[in-house]
């Protein structure tokens, strides 16, 4: 049923804004109207609206942002946990709503419910904004009648998740900023300062020394070549980007990857604590091993670990036990499987799978700051070293033309 955002005067004077489900603008009309309401603005959400052909959008943000989501997640699930009706939770949730675009979401997402459709399904209606997992989760709350508990996990799952993506991006941000910088001056030394200061002995008709020279060959390359480059970089990345919407290409690039020494390792673990805890996820909340296989396989982002998933998923089809169908796929951590045996043996396979989530994110996390730690200081050493050929190369003329003056 369409949602129609509106603005009214009550009878006091007041003005009041809200939501309100009908089938076409004169019904919503008419029930404000029957609430004592006289409106003054009536309009169709935006998400609601059709689209004609001739619009074209390049870009529209998404209502929840990563952070915003988990908010959002704990929130439900405490309005239900507490036992408020659905219905009841998401219209306090829409009327509490920080922006426009999140109060317009959770009240579409109202009228689906109101209007007879399960949570999952009506939350299905807006991928951008809940994955799959998302939703298989909450319709497993939904059948197995726990909606509040299974939404208070899917908080902390998310809470954690973002925890550790965080925490990555912190021990790379350092490291990426410092060897952007270091190459901008680098670049800004060379094209501009060494030119400038060289014109001055090579007017003397002095030979200059061998690391002068040669500071001069590569500064006139860079400033030959630099738009050149520059060009040739972006055309890369495009290329890169098209690539990799080819499933052979993009196939072969995981695979590579994964073989890095240092990236590969942090790529491996990262993929699979977030598999081992999205399966502890839905296993708990009662989906079955084979939807959970094939969910907790999607959220893998290298390709190559997610069809080694997909063969696992086929080896559990024929009856094969978890932690045998996951000691296949060599790639994937031993402890995993080990975890996947434990937890089948005494029966308490989500737990056992939330431990090695836990034990492999932890495990990423140390190794991101080891390699954090070592990289800071052989990057400051490095660009240190780098200016200080610079400089060495402008003075060294310097110091022979005081030598034979004196």
């Amino acid at each position: 049923m369409p949602a129609y955002t509106y603005e009214a005067i009550t009878e006091s004077g007041a003005t009041e804004r809200g939501v309100v489900e009908a089938d076409s603008e004169r019904a919503a009309k008419s029930q404000l109207r029957a609430q004592s309401l006289i409106p003054l603005k009536l309009a169709l959400m935006a998400q609601d609206k059709p689209r004609s052909p001739g619009d074209v959008v390049l870009w529209q943000a998404r209502a929840f942002s990563r952070t915003d989501l988990v908010v959002w997640t704990r929130q439900l699930a405490s309005l239900v946990g507490a036992g408020l009706p659905l219905e009841r939770a998401l219209s306090a949730l829409s009327d509490e709503a920080p922006t426009p675009a999140q109060r317009d979401l959770v009240a579409q997402v109202r009228a689906e419910v109101n209007a007879g459709a399960p949570l999952a399904q009506a939350l299905a209606q807006h991928p951008r904004e809940f994955d799959n997992l998302y939703t298989a989760v909450i319709e497993a709350g939904e059948q197995s009648g726990r909606l509040g508990a299974v939404l208070l996990q899917l908080a902390k799952d998310q809470e954690s998740a973002h925890a550790m993506r965080s925490k990555l991006l912190a021990a790379s941000l350092y490291p990426a900023i410092v060897s952007g910088v270091a190459l901008l001056i680098v670049l800004f030394l060379l094209a501009y300062v060494v030119p400038q200061v060289a014109q001055v002995f090579t007017s003397t008709q002095r030979s200059l020394p061998t690391l002068t020279v040669a500071m001069l060959f590569i500064s006139e390359v860079v400033q030959a070549t630099w738009l050149a480059g520059l060009v040739l970089l972006l055309a890369g990345m495009v290329v890169l980007r098209l690539l990799l919407r080819q499933t052979a290409f993009r196939l072969a690039f995981d695979q590579a990857w994964l073989k890095l020494p240092l990236l590969g390792r942090l790529s491996l673990g990262y993929n699979a604590a977030r598999f081992a805890s999205t399966l502890a996820l839905l296993v708990g909340a009662g989906v079955p091993i084979l939807k959970a296989l094939q969910t907790a396989a999607h959220t893998l982002s290298n390709m190559a670990l997610r069809e080694h998933a997909m063969q696992a998923i086929d080896l559990v089809r024929e009856g094969a036990p978890l932690a045998s169908a996951l000691a296949q796929n060599k790639r994937l951590p031993g402890v995993l499987s080990m975890f996947a045996r434990l937890g089948e043996q005494t029966g308490q396979l989500p737990q056992m799978l939330s431990h090695a989530a836990e034990h492999l994110g932890e495990e990423v996390q140390r190794r991101a700051m080891q390699l954090a730690t070592v990289l800071e200081p052989l990057l400051i050493v490095t660009m240190g070293l780098v200016v200080m050929l610079i400089v060495l190369a402008v003075m060294l003329p310097i110091i022979e033309l005081n030598q034979f003056v004196q």
